[in-house]
């Protein structure tokens, strides 16, 4: 039997479709994911996790090179973009109909997404009018298993003087997405970098609108904000 019908053919556990998900995030970096840093994104002891991939890898689902890192199969990546989905349309839900917060949702989500079923979740994107983003500004694989890649800067390398859209943040912190909310940050808010201090120092941006308000954010945190630049914005 070939890797990819292995991959098909194995029952996909809450455990598998976490790690799935997790060597998809981490290989959006455009490395393959470590085993240390597959271990952390789960809150797993290593020893643990590489008993995982070698059966993950014996399904199918991933490719691993011993100190080069792991990488999704095209069947694995199906898998995680599944779950993927059911997450972030999960996320879209919530807190549309049901009146989430932003930063509380990701938990949520996280519970549900391994119970909901795939005609649950197609009934939620339709209802909401199939959304392209969830809440945060990810963009939401479709049914079919595309996703789109959008090509987005962290605003710590945006250049100073340029018009940017804040486009995607991070969903994983409630305590940052509580803070970026009361800067009024969030997918689709538009303003101009104003000003970088060097040596890692803070990024002075101007928020755009009927009164433009001057905010400074630090290093940190403007890494893990991404934007685009120019014009364009969320649909």
């Amino acid at each position: 039997m070939s890797a990819a019908a292995t991959a098909r053919s194995l029952p996909l556990s809450r455990s598998i479709e976490d790690y799935l998900k997790a060597i998809y995030q981490l290989e959006a970096g455009g490395a393959p994911a470590q085993t240390s840093a597959i271990a952390e994104a789960l809150g797993l002891a290593p020893p643990s996790v590489s008993g995982m991939l070698k059966r993950l890898a014996e399904s199918g689902l991933i490719e691993h090179e011993p100190y080069k890192g792991v990488t999704l199969t095209a069947g694995g990546r199906r898998a995680a973009l599944r779950i993927v989905r059911r997450h972030r349309i999960l996320e879209s839900y919530l807190m549309s109909k049901l009146g989430y917060d932003w930063d509380t949702v990701h938990e949520e989500a996280e519970s549900l997404e391994h119970a909901a079923s795939d005609q649950l979740v197609e009934r939620m994107a339709m209802a909401l009018g199939n959304p392209q983003y969830d809440p945060h500004g990810s963009p939401i694989p479709t049914s079919g298993g595309e996703i789109e890649e959008p090509e987005l800067v962290s605003l710590d390398n945006v250049p100073v003087g340029d018009m940017v859209e804040l486009r995607m943040v991070s969903d994983t912190e409630p305590e940052r997405l509580r803070f970026l909310a009361s800067l009024g940050l969030k997918p689709g808010t538009r303003f101009e970098v104003l000003g970088k201090q060097p040596f890692r120092g803070p990024v002075t941006i101007r928020l755009l609108g009927a009164i433009p308000r001057d905010q400074v954010i630090g290093h940190e945190l403007a890494c893990s904000l991404w934007c685009s630049i120019g014009e364009q914005e969320v649909g």
